[in-house]
């Protein structure tokens, strides 16, 4: 009975600790912000409630395909060789098992909330799938991943809109510059593993000021792309936001300027704690956003 009790928990510990749940952070907070300037506010909570479904089971088949894609190169590298695939804690038959749910709960919430985003479903589950596979062929690898992530700043503007916008386009952008941006600096910490097995990355192929250069000019086009998403909300449902939105933006554009400077610096593996900052972006943005629409 005992043994039973202690069991179960920490199994579920290693559930969360596989799909990574606190990432949900980098997406999450992006798609209802794009959800609440299509609605020019409060969308209602069936939306709300859909979205949220819709982008934590994307976040859940996307990692879990990922770790199970990934093992035999995560088992080789002394620093993901402890995850719950290598360890022998979970199997790739768990993870799979763990991708379906996530894609099913994408599907049943896509296919709830328009006809569009039902349209959109296999090209965004073929996005998430593909992503592990470019590291193994292209640097470019990066920018896949930011595409992914960032559609979910899009598909949350989708879920209420029904249609594409500029402020949807741009908000992917922005979301897939900063994403793609930090998954450049991310790679820093893997370059050496990486260069010997090759494993594609902009730091592998392209050196260290490679990735100095290409960080630089993602985090660039993802604040000046957010500060058009404030130019472009003129045409959205109740006006442009207010200042507090500029206010956002310029803080975040604060926090990739140090993190950059972090990396022009170090070059080493203390970029880490920069990239957990990475975490605050969105929700600063949906703050921004929240208030932008409460203010104008």
């Amino acid at each position: 009975m005992t043994s039973t009790r202690h069991t179960a928990p920490r199994r579920l510990g290693t559930l969360f600790s596989f799909i990574k749940v606190e990432h949900t952070l980098f997406a999450l907070p992006f798609a209802y912000s794009g959800m609440l300037l299509a609605a020019g506010g409060w969308p209602g909570w069936r939306v709300f409630v859909l979205v949220t479904i819709a982008m934590v089971g994307a976040r859940t088949c996307a990692m879990a395909a990922n770790r199970v894609i990934d093992a035999r190169i995560d088992a080789l590298n002394p620093r993901t060789a402890g995850r719950e695939i290598p360890s022998g804690r979970l199997s790739s038959r768990d993870g799979l098992v763990v991708a379906a749910a996530g894609l099913a709960l994408l599907v049943y919430a896509g296919a709830s909330l328009n006809p569009l985003t039902l349209l959109l479903l296999p090209i965004a589950v073929v996005f998430l799938i593909v992503y592990p596979y470019t590291k193994r062929f292209t640097w470019a690898c990066h920018l896949w991943l930011g595409a992914t992530i960032g559609a979910a700043a899009a598909g949350g503007f989708i879920a209420v809109a029904g249609a594409f916008e500029p402020v949807a386009w741009l908000l992917w952008l922005a979301v897939g510059a900063w994403v793609a941006g930090f998954d450049v600096l991310y790679g820093v910490l893997d370059v050496e593993f990486d260069t010997a097995n090759g494993v594609h990355s902009i730091p592998a192929d392209l050196g260290i000021d490679g990735a100095i250069r290409a960080t630089a000019a993602l985090y660039v086009t993802a604040v000046v792309a957010l500060a058009a998403v404030w130019a472009a909300s003129g045409t959205a449902p109740g006006g442009r936001l207010a200042w507090p939105f500029l206010a956002g933006v310029a803080l975040v554009a604060l926090m990739l300027g140090e993190q950059h400077r972090q990396l022009r610096t170090h070059k080493d593996a203390r970029v880490l704690e920069a990239f957990n900052a990475n975490m605050i972006v969105g929700p600063v943005m949906l703050v921004g956003t929240v208030l932008g629409l409460a203010l104008r």
